[in-house]
């Protein structure tokens, strides 16, 4: 794997795999990699023939300036792992690379409503970051297919509005979230919890769980949701949101949707945690 710096070096070895007819894969990540991340490139290299990787502690999507502090840098055990992968190249560049007029006069990518709301609610300007932040590094890359988690659900339905509204010719792969075996989800943040948190953690997928269950059987979005809210601050949680929004557009979920996802941010110590499971109801009267 090469690790690169600039984006004149990435341009080059991406014009190169692309003259020898080589279709292009990215997975844009913020490094402290793990099993999670790792799939994304295993997605890719099993779907195109030149995989690209990205690290970049992205400073706009962080509304906490004590956050984007403390942020996991990784770098020599994220170029291992992505060795490992067999990812052929790194894109590792740094704020002056990104941003070389600097942050405050930065054309700025906003993609309504799917943004709104949910954790776009809960960090303003967050997802304008996110955008922004994508939009460059497709222009730099320009893959032919990118691979996200669908950890992060809203994420993903911003990445695709995006790219939809702008006729960017890439596709977009959303690759099913890793768990660990007690069906935490994984991620970067976890590495905040204590050992005693880590254990309490997999209370939220637990709760999303018994949330789909209750709709499943028939009971109230509105019933089911306080539910799962009151048990999830019991467990010692500090929840931000649990919400239930049709899977296709994030807009709330009526009586009458049956295509649906659960998603849910809840704070645990200094750790925000995010999570969602995607259910099909059958159609009342079935």
């Amino acid at each position: 794997m090469i690790t690169i710096h600039t984006v004149s070096e990435l341009r080059q070895l991406v014009s190169a795999a692309k003259a020898a007819g080589k279709t292009v894969g990215f997975v844009p990540t913020m490094g402290n990699l793990h099993a999670g991340h790792i799939s994304l490139i295993n997605q890719a290299t099993a779907n195109t023939d030149f995989v690209v990787s990205s690290i970049f502690v992205n400073p706009l999507q962080f509304n906490d300036k004590g956050d984007l502090e403390r942020y996991p840098r990784t770098l020599g055990a994220d170029q291992e792992k992505l060795t490992a992968a067999k990812c052929d190249v790194l894109f590792a560049p740094d704020v002056d690379e990104m941003y070389p007029d600097g942050q405050q006069g930065q054309t700025i990518v906003q993609v309504p409503v799917v943004s709104e709301g949910l954790c776009g609610g809960s960090r303003p300007g967050h997802f304008d970051g996110v955008a922004t932040v994508v939009s460059k590094l497709f222009n730099m890359v320009q893959p032919d297919v990118a691979f996200f988690g669908q950890k992060d659900f809203q994420q993903v339905a911003v990445i695709r509005k995006m790219v939809a509204d702008l006729n960017l010719p890439i596709s977009i792969v959303s690759v099913p979230t890793m768990r660990a075996k007690n069906g935490l989800a994984l991620s970067s943040r976890n590495g905040y919890l204590s050992a005693q948190e880590l254990d309490t953690a997999t209370g939220l997928y637990k709760t999303l769980n018994a949330l789909a269950a209750e709709l499943q059987q028939g009971k109230s979005i509105a019933t089911s949701v306080e539910n799962a809210t009151k048990n999830l601050n019991a467990i010692g949680f500090r929840t931000d949101y649990i919400e239930v929004r049709r899977s296709h557009d994030l807009k709330p979920a009526s009586a009458s949707d049956t295509d649906l996802v659960i998603i849910a941010a809840a704070w645990l110590g200094s750790a925000r945690l995010i999570d969602n499971i995607e259910l099909t109801l059958k159609p009342s009267g079935e």
